[in-house]
């Protein structure tokens, strides 16, 4: 796999901005400032989302008759902030009864299954409600009908060709929708809802008669940002005002006690925090639970008000984030080597790679996917065995330019008896499989996937945002560029290139290259992490061609300018 660097149109948006700022913008499709306007009023209305209203008149029913509201969330970090924020939500509107359910990925799988539906009998559900999931779950759904619970599904995966009969589903990916941000969250979705129902039953005067404080909604949106980071969506316009938002809450020290916690654990400086973080540091130690154990410890972390309290569970989640590190090593270094004996590795190696192995863990071969994606820059479907004998669990992440979700329903359609079910998004994607079929299915994926990748796909590009001359590369800029996000999919954090001399080098942390770079007279740290040690450090080199971002290192007050290095070669 090759990397090449691209340089982007070198125009400037019209918009009034620093001309970093301007060139940054045009660069991401930004034509007006209302496009960057980041005050909850400019948030799309909740009322464009198809069936919300459907939604709330059963929640607000459920509230006022005070019957039980079971939420059924997903395993993931989208889906345990989608669940904390629809109790706490729920509970400040007056709910007494609310419970939540999360599946365990090892014993149920993924969403309202009629195995959880079962499960969920011992809370005597009236209504369940499903964060995060739900859209393709049309025996749970029956299942529940049948035994009188009332169902809404909340979630924005992409749907079926038909719809579960659920009483009420809001899903912005739903037929006939027109909420514009098709790539809102799970956490999104049922913020929306909660904000619908709250606007009606402040019309309806409960608060009033009930004695109780109309909530602040915008105190849920650390959940929100931390959800929507962790989920990878694309950072629309509607997506960034929500994680500008949060993020402002958190810096500010009004976020929940949970999210504290975890930055804390993380090491992470809570008062410049930045929507990278939530990625990187947070939502990784909350999707240890739901990887390797349950994840309704990492809700009751985001559910607790208690400082000290959501510290030890916190240190409970890192510690299993070091557990899930050690397995996903393992497992990377086992893929890995079965494709290095492949003959002529990048010759023939396919462009649809399908793994497996006998020992891998269900919980880890998402991040296992990734990781051989990034490497390869070639769509990857990692399998472990399912708890029965005869079907794999897979996890598909994909490059950009292939829908992996439309590449399973495509093998679905010509093989019917290759996929038992799957789901997902365009850039990842879950399913199981005939586990006596994987060879099939690793061929007819290669051969779906290479009808629709040139080879020219397959290298991987890195669009420039340019250089940046001696005046612009300075601890000022990346300040600015540092507070003109959030950044993210779709929106990408600012990158620049350039080939600077090699002042020194050395290793850190045994796998990270600690440089320093000189450009212009000026003497800059730089750091490249993940490096291949087989041609790095290279002491011979004397000259680098980089793709780099501006950060900021700070270390006892001080604030030092450092380049986070995504792509060298020796100039």
């Amino acid at each position: 796999m090759n990397k090449i660097i691209v340089r982007r149109d070198q125009k400037a948006s019209p918009i009034n901005a620093h001309p970093i700022l301007q060139r940054v913008y045009a660069n991401r499709g930004i034509q007006s400032s209302h496009e960057l306007e980041r005050d909850l009023e400019h948030l799309l209305p909740y009322y464009t989302l198809l069936g919300i209203n459907k939604a709330v008149e059963y929640l607000a029913n459920a509230i006022c008759k005070q019957q039980n509201i079971l939420i059924v969330g997903d395993f993931d970090a989208d889906g345990a902030t989608s669940s904390a924020l629809a109790v706490r939500a729920l509970k400040s509107f007056g709910a007494k009864q609310v419970n939540y359910l999360v599946p365990n990925r090892f014993d149920f799988g993924y969403g309202l299954t009629p195995e959880l539906v079962h499960a969920a009998k011992e809370f005597a559900p009236n209504l369940i409600v499903t964060v995060d999931n739900g859209i393709s779950n049309h025996a749970g759904v029956a299942c529940a009908q049948e035994l009188g619970i009332q169902v809404i599904i909340t979630d924005h995966h992409l749907a079926a060709e038909t719809l579960p009969s659920a009483d009420a589903i809001v899903n912005p990916n739903q037929p006939y929708d027109t909420f514009p941000s098709k790539c809102i969250a799970g956490v999104g979705v049922i913020f929306y809802v909660m904000l619908a129902l709250r606007r009606h039953l402040n019309d309806q005067n409960w608060f009033v008669e009930q004695e109780i404080p109309a909530p602040n909604m915008s105190r849920l949106l650390d959940l929100v940002a931390l959800g929507t980071v962790a989920d990878v969506v694309s950072l629309d316009h509607n997506n960034r005002i929500m994680v500008h938002q949060g993020l402002r809450r958190i810096r500010a020290g009004q976020c929940i006690a949970g999210i504290s916690a975890l930055l804390k654990i993380a090491n992470r400086n809570q008062a410049n925090l930045v929507a990278a973080d939530l990625g990187f540091a947070v939502a990784p130690r909350l999707n240890a639970a739901g990887r390797l154990d349950d994840m309704s410890l990492g809700i009751e972390c985001l559910l607790c008000d208690d400082f000290n309290q959501a510290l030890e569970m916190a240190n409970v989640l890192n510690q299993l984030n070091d557990e899930r590190r050690v397995i996903e090593q393992e497992m990377q270094t086992q893929a890995l080597s079965v494709l290095k004996s492949l003959p002529l590795e990048k010759k023939y190696l396919p462009r649809g790679i399908c793994l497996f192995d006998e020992n891998w863990h269900q919980g880890v071969i998402g991040i296992l996917a990734a990781r051989v994606k990034d490497r390869y820059h070639r769509p990857v479907i990692a399998f472990a065995p399912s708890t029965n004998d005869y079907e794999l669990k897979g996890s598909a992440r994909s490059i950009s330019g292939l829908h992996i979700r439309d590449v399973l329903a495509e093998i679905a359609i010509r093989y019917p008896d290759l996929i038992t079910k799957f789901g997902g998004h365009a850039m990842a994607a879950g399913l199981t499989i005939p586990k006596a079929d994987f060879e099939r299915f690793a061929n007819a994926f290669d051969e779906i996937v290479s009808s629709k990748l040139s080879e020219d796909a397959l290298n991987q590009t890195l669009f420039s945002d340019g250089e940046l001359s001696k005046e612009e590369l300075g601890l000022d800029i990346a300040e600015i560029l540092r507070e003109a996000g959030p950044w993210g999919q779709m929106f990408p954090e600012p990158l620049f290139d350039g080939v600077f001399q090699i002042i020194d080098q050395h290793l850190v942390g045994g796998k990270h290259l600690k440089m320093n770079l000189l450009k212009d007279g000026n003497i800059i740290e730089a750091i490249a992490f993940n490096i291949d040690l087989n041609r790095w450090p290279n002491y011979r080199c004397q000259a680098v061609s980089i793709a780099y971002r501006l950060d900021i290192n700070e270390f006892r007050g001080n604030k030092k300018l450092q380049l986070i290095v995504e792509y060298l070669i020796e100039a």
